[in-house]
């Protein structure tokens, strides 16, 4: 088993380290994670004399260090339950056969990982944090060639496409003589940049020559594969002279489609929150009721007999009263929201875990991860306001909602997306607009130009950094929209469809492999008459039933593929 030590986040600062959660881990072999402040370390080595007087005997049996994204230390050790003592500890330790690098933890490079660490029970995790992608790129195979520590007993390694694999195997051979599963959640050789630099040539050449070191190529899209093999050739011609022959081809039966495996939520269920003084409770459904045959449809698609797509929310897993609560209430089905007796005042510090959540503290402005001063107006987020949504208004006749769930930055072309909104406000057209998604240290200015000209038609602006209120106001749009520029596969556009979401996505990159044709423009012009039609009828819309297929998506149609990508057998010359 391993035990994660992470640093204690700002908003828990002090709390002591969980001694009884951590020993109960300990005592079932669970893989686990926890929060550490620096008065917390006294705690663990408390609690391992603590397990040592329970008979439990423990061994320290090793200690890699990580960053994690605030730049702080993060330890990974391994610990070990057994009568035997630490020659028991060594034996459990060694079991790790999976090593899984991952140079940029953050996004969808960090849900696969997780998803992975989560599922294979002897594999171990070396991380740095999801920033400065380029120093990433450049530099992070020395670090890992540094600080992954020597193992006999590793049979697979398991990276993204940003470390520089070339790199890592000639500076640790023993990591060369295993099973290399590359993989690409996006290729260099297409990727579109605002200005090309001649050292912007490094980033795909480090992907070919990783490619040509590793044992399996996997890519996240067959649209994704495509493009980097096809566009080989082509960049190659980019060296002067001396260039590489035949590269694709020497590539190419190495690679293989394996799509990003989405973990989904169950959106079904319904959130009980206080507001006010009078501490009302309010019911608030994630999935509006005209919604629900969508959802149910969802849950009847094929593929999933062996296993159930859908998860808890964080908060739901202790939400059950929800169920109680709301057969005792008034329920307006239309509307999502139903008034409940009043009761008690419930305060909650955490509102991933307590289901009686404040509408105030629903309705405060989350930070954002945009770390430049000077994008201040950008990191004050409207509020999402759920009377405004929920009630008042009949749900077929309320004006049509649109999300554009994506990383604020050029690749994304903000610029298109805000011009049809624009047209639409100027033709006098009702919408309502939810604009959310990560934002980093360079934000485009059309968002803070977008945002006073939007004014009273945004719902929401910014990033929400808790998966429940991502998903409750992806359940409460109608539209959701991508003017890409750049995409390999799409888990936003996937998880905002999954939500009830009507999609329109170019008839471009990734999106024809992944959504049916009535779904797709061609033209921005396309995609503005489309919004326009859909402003006039929004009612059209919510009945509309997605056409496409969800399930090849899940977790729980993925995961034995890539438990069996991962559990191959070693290589005979290791």
């Amino acid at each position: 088993m391993i035990i994660h030590l992470l640093p204690d986040s700002p908003k828990k600062e002090g709390r002591s380290f969980p001694r009884l959660c951590f020993k109960e881990a300990v005592r079932e072999k669970k893989t686990t994670r926890f929060f550490l402040t620096e008065p917390g370390v006294k705690a663990f080595e408390k609690s391992l004399l603590d397990l040592e007087g329970e008979g439990l005997s423990h061994g320290l049996l090793g200690i890699s260090s990580t960053w994690d994204t605030c730049g702080q230390w993060l330890c990974s050790i391994g610990i070990s339950t057994g009568e035997s003592g630490k020659a028991d500890s060594l034996k459990i330790w060694d079991s790790m056969s999976t090593l899984i690098i991952e140079a940029f933890y953050g996004g969808s490079h960090k849900q696969l990982v997780d998803l992975l660490q989560e599922d294979l029970e002897d594999c171990v995790l070396y991380t740095l944090p999801a920033k400065k992608w380029h120093w990433r790129a450049r530099t992070s195979a020395l670090y890992f060639s540094q600080n992954v520590p020597v193992s006999d007993n590793y049979r697979i390694l398991f990276a993204s496409s940003v470390l520089n694999l070339t790199e890592l195997t000639a500076l640790r051979p023993d990591l060369g003589k295993l099973k290399k599963v590359l993989y690409f959640h996006e290729n260099q050789l297409v990727y579109p940049v605002q200005k090309c630099q001649e050292r912007d040539f490094q980033y795909g050449y480090n992907q070919i020559l990783s490619c040509l070191v590793a044992d399996v190529v996997v890519f996240n899209s067959a649209f994704n594969m495509e493009s980097f093999l096809t566009s080989i050739r082509k960049f190659m011609k980019l060296i002067p002279d001396h260039r590489p022959k035949n590269l694709e081809s020497i590539i190419r039966p190495k690679c293989q489609v394996l799509y990003f495996p989405i973990r989904f939520p169950d959106v079904s269920r319904s959130n009980v929150i206080t507001c006010g003084k009078q501490c009302t409770l309010l019911c608030i459904r994630f999935m509006p009721e005209h919604k629900m045959t969508h959802f149910k449809k969802i849950f009847g698609l094929k593929g999933n007999e062996d296993d159930t797509p859908l998860t808890d929310l964080p908060f739901q897993q202790k939400s059950r009263v929800t169920e109680s609560l709301m057969k005792n209430s008034h329920l307006n089905l239309e509307s999502g929201l139903c008034e409940v007796q009043s009761g008690p005042h419930t305060t909650q510090q955490d509102s991933l875990s307590n289901p009686l959540t404040k509408l105030e503290d629903l309705n405060k402005a989350h930070p954002s991860r945009n770390s430049d001063p000077g994008q201040k107006e950008d990191k004050e987020h409207t509020t999402l306001n759920l009377y405004n949504t929920l009630s008042g208004t009949d749900a077929q006749q309320r004006p049509l909602h649109i999300v554009w769930p994506h990383r604020w930055e050029h690749d994304k072309d903000p610029e298109s997306f805000f011009r049809s909104l624009l047209r639409l406000q100027e033709a006098g057209l009702s919408f309502h607009v939810s604009v959310l998604g990560e934002t980093f240290t360079d934000v485009p200015g059309i968002f803070s130009e977008a945002k006073k000209a939007l004014g009273s038609s945004v719902l929401h602006w910014g990033y929400l950094p808790s998966k429940d209120d991502y998903f409750q106001a992806l359940c409460m749009a109608d539209v959701v929209i991508s003017t890409a520029k750049h995409e390999f596969f799409g888990v936003a556009m996937l998880e905002a469809v999954y939500c009830g979401c009507y999609p329109l996505c170019p008839k471009d990159l990734v999106y024809p492999e992944i959504f049916p044709a009535e779904y797709l423009y061609s033209t921005p012009e396309q995609l503005f008459k489309r919004l326009q039609n859909f402003c006039k009828r929004p009612d059209i819309i919510r009945k509309h039933l997605y056409k496409g297929e969800m399930a090849r998506f899940s977790w729980a149609a993925l995961r034995g593929k890539f438990r069996s990508l991962l559990t191959t057998e070693p290589r005979e010359d290791l």
